[in-house]
């Protein structure tokens, strides 16, 4: 086997592994909050100790990760990731009262995670080039997508064995990743030294300084698709086992039903939007009206099946909104920065995760209609406010018209450097020429012409 076909085995299971983090929990926590005898603002942290820890550690994973190789970054993050499993799942089967300990265990997970998704896409990165690449970011997309879809209907599985086994089976899950990500993956040894981190930090200061105005929108816009996306699972899981009485697989199912939803979307969208900034812009703005309308609606619709049939409204706006600004993002970005800007942007995504359930849990207990409208007005402010902010430009053409504009005047300083040296004037464009049609022709054509136009016109005259 060839070693980019080992190099892509190795990698495409990283990014699931980061999925089962959270979704793989949403249909289990209304049992946890049960048989741990839990609030509803209790049971949300459980989501929130996992985001709120991969969203403060994953630009300092991603730093570490271009001074030390991110080979041994991701190693030692799937180790913490499933060792933080086995804590919060030995603790749910040994202690009574296990919630501080499950606690400990997930920001343990969130710690893992990471160093997992982010670094391996910058691992693809480096080890593939042009088609190669996307082929493997694609599979690895794929990977994600595909996880975000099963992860429900494998928590409920679990959960029919018992509620802890969805902590117990992250262990076995790193493992076996672990093991193909270690023998099939083999990192390229770097060649530039990494930046210290007061120029790291300099750094992240300038594009911000130059690209903040459509930057830092682009960024809340993508924390408030996963903050009300996990927000509204979180809602949907209690609503549909407490009210609806529907449990296991089946309520798997239907959690699933909106991220296939986001996850089908995103991937044509990502097929459309190539490199069209334009048409990037105008997909998020249509996303985010989508997704204001959907919870609008929602605030309307009373029965289980017609709100997901609406919820779907907004996971299609999230699917298209989700890879136009990944593209935006990396593609309006110079190259050396692009590492610790989406890794920044990795960050505040999993922070919008993490203030999800629990803000969403406080919205609820004011009024169902309450948190719909709350939510809806913030994606539709933000709506507004891409149409205003969100333009950014393609730096690879700003950097490519900008470099052969330079190299074009150093040629002519250059130049003119040396004609001053040698004491004549540059031969320009025209002389040249004149000078190349008199050895063709004998004559010099063009002033030919401008020489019987003349006559004509000083005919007229007389």
């Amino acid at each position: 086997m060839a070693q980019n076909a080992k190099n892509l085995i190795g990698l495409t299971g990283i990014p699931l592994v980061m999925v089962l983090g959270n979704s793989m929990l949403i249909p289990v926590l209304p049992t946890m909050k049960a048989k741990m005898d839990l609030t509803s603002l209790q049971t949300s942290f459980l989501i929130t100790a996992f985001s709120i820890a991969a969203g403060i550690v994953i630009p300092l994973a991603g730093y570490l990760s271009d001074r030390f190789g991110r080979k041994i970054v991701i190693i030692f993050s799937l180790v913490i990731y499933g060792l933080g499993g086995l804590v919060a799942g030995l603790a749910a089967l040994w202690w009574d009262n296990p919630y501080s300990i499950i606690m400990i265990g997930r920001v343990l997970q969130g710690i893992g995670a990471a160093g997992t998704a982010p670094i391996a896409m910058a691992l693809a990165g480096d080890l593939f080039n042009g088609a190669s690449e996307s082929k493997a970011l694609g599979l690895m997309e794929t990977s994600n997508g595909l996880g975000k879809v099963l992860s429900p209907i494998f928590g409920s599985l679990l959960a029919l064995i018992s509620w802890y086994m969805v902590f117990l089976a992250f262990p076995i899950i790193c493992a076996v990743v672990l093991l193909l990500f270690l023998f099939l993956t083999k990192e390229k040894k770097q060649e530039k030294k990494p930046m210290p981190v007061g120029q790291y930090l300099h750094s992240i200061g300038q594009v911000f300084k130059q690209h903040g105005k459509w930057l830092i929108p682009a960024f809340f816009i993508g924390s408030i698709c996963l903050f009300t996306l996990f927000g509204v699972l979180f809602y949907l899981s209690d609503l549909l086992e407490e009210k609806y009485k529907i449990d296991g697989v089946i309520k798997g199912g239907f959690l699933a039903i909106p991220l296939l939803v986001m996850s089908i979307t995103a991937y044509v969208t990502g097929l459309i939007i190539k490199k069209k900034l334009g048409l990037m812009r105008w997909f998020v703005i249509i996303g985010m009206f989508m997704l204001g309308a959907s919870y609008i609606l929602a605030s309307f619709v009373k029965g289980a099946y017609a709100l997901i049939g609406i919820l779907v409204i907004g996971s299609l706006g999230t699917g298209l909104i989700l890879p136009c600004l990944n593209s935006m993002i990396v593609g309006a970005v110079q190259k050396q920065e692009r590492g610790m800007i989406t890794s920044l942007y990795s960050g505040v995504r999993f922070i919008g995760v993490a203030i999800g359930p629990p803000i969403f849990t406080w919205l609820l207990s004011i009024s169902r209609t309450v948190m719909f409208s709350t939510i809806a007005g913030l994606s539709l402010v933000f709506a507004i406010v891409a149409i205003f902010f969100l333009k950014p430009k393609q730096a690879q053409q700003q950097t490519e018209g900008a470099g052969v504009q330079n190299q074009k005047d150093q040629e002519t300083k250059a130049w003119r450097q040396i004609s001053e040296v040698l004491g004549i004037e540059p031969q320009t464009p025209e002389e040249k020429r004149k000078e190349g049609a008199v050895e063709r022709y004998g004559f010099d054509p063009d002033d030919l012409i401008k020489r019987i136009l003349s006559g004509k016109k000083e005919k007229e005259k007389n």
